[in-house]
């Protein structure tokens, strides 16, 4: 009796030991944001869902203003463990699963939100099958708004920018390549490295979304915005599987209803902050150049001269396939030309 009673106090020690262990878990987010965004506000408002599902002492720890290092250490960092989670673009994203390019890197194909909501949802499925595949789960997705260029100096034609020394993800290598085969200058930095770099001339050319050019005061010296819709900037919250896999199916389903919330938040305040803070930038000295028909039509053909260039290097074959089906079916539905305007 004294050996059977002392053989279930140690059992009950260490169902008590694993139980006081799966309660106190961390959640280690990294991301680029900056502090107080949106997006960090969306982030700490999903950690206390977490937390309350998770209970016990559970941590969950954001890292914002890439204090973790750019995007592609962030998924570095992810793979061995010191982090469980992102928030990142495409850039990041892509050092995952490369066919998450196509809702990127394809300038001047998406119109509207409309058109980018459309085909996002109609690739997510096999999109996020694939990022399981690879050892991560696809919590939300989100953007960030239009990519627009701002610059020291005014500049409305493609050719405007080959005088032009232009800020370049260093992870991006492909992107950059092409870049030289055009004529372009691209600078391979991290997103910490802008402002000193526009600052010293190291760059003189940013492609960024009106919002991170307003909290990264990056119109300060770079003046002209170029109001063309160059690519959308989309991003998604992923955790390892590791780390969902240590989740109970109960806080599983909490966390994807609060995730689902936070990705419409996301996307819904996103794209009204991009209005405003071009508005707010104007009030400070932002010049913005608007392009002609003509010059429209020279930015299309560039982006036409782009596509197979693409294809096959930046975005696998078949998602590009894909998505420019998706596309042309939501045009037809909508009875819009899928002749650039």
């Amino acid at each position: 009796m004294t050996k059977l009673l002392g053989a279930l106090l140690v059992c009950l020690s260490i169902i008590c030991g694993s139980s006081a262990s799966a309660a106190d878990k961390q959640l280690r987010i990294g991301t680029l944001v900056p502090k107080n965004s949106l997006y960090h506000r969306q982030l700490m408002e999903l950690g206390e869902v977490w937390r309350t599902a998770q209970g016990g002492k559970s941590k969950y720890l954001v890292y914002p203003d890439g204090s973790q290092g750019g995007e592609a250490e962030m998924v570095r960092r992810m793979r061995i463990g010191q982090l469980q989670g992102a928030l990142m673009s495409v850039v990041g994203l892509r050092e995952i699963e490369a066919s998450v390019a196509a809702m990127q890197n394809m300038p001047m194909l998406f119109r509207s939100w409309e058109e980018v909501d459309y085909v996002r949802e109609k690739i997510r499925p096999v999109m996020e099958r694939k990022f399981l595949d690879k050892g991560f789960v696809v919590l939300a997705w989100g953007d960030a708004g239009w990519v627009r260029f701002f610059s020291k100096d005014a500049a409305f034609r493609p050719d405007d920018f080959k005088r032009m020394k232009f800020f370049a993800w260093g992870s991006e290598t492909e992107q950059q390549d092409i870049m030289k085969s055009l004529g372009y200058t691209p600078v391979p930095l991290e997103t910490s490295d802008i402002l000193p770099a526009i600052q010293t001339g190291m760059i003189s050319v940013v492609p960024s979304t009106p919002y991170f050019a307003l909290a990264g005061q990056i119109y300060s010296t770079a003046p002209n915005m170029l109001e063309i819709n160059w690519a959308p900037i989309v991003g998604a919250l992923v955790i390892t599987r590791k780390a969902w896999d240590d989740m109970s199916p109960e806080v599983q389903a909490a966390m994807r209803v609060a995730s689902d919330k936070a990705g419409v938040n996301l996307r819904a305040q996103a794209r009204l902050e991009v209005d405003e803070a071009v508005a707010a930038m104007k009030k400070r000295g932002l010049i913005v150049n608007k392009p002609s028909a003509e010059q429209m039509r020279e930015w299309n053909d560039l982006a036409d001269k782009l596509y197979p260039r693409i294809r096959g290097h930046m975005v696998p074959a078949d998602t590009f396939d894909d998505v420019m089906r998706h596309l042309k079916a939501y045009r037809a539905l909508s009875g819009i030309s899928n002749k650039a305007p």
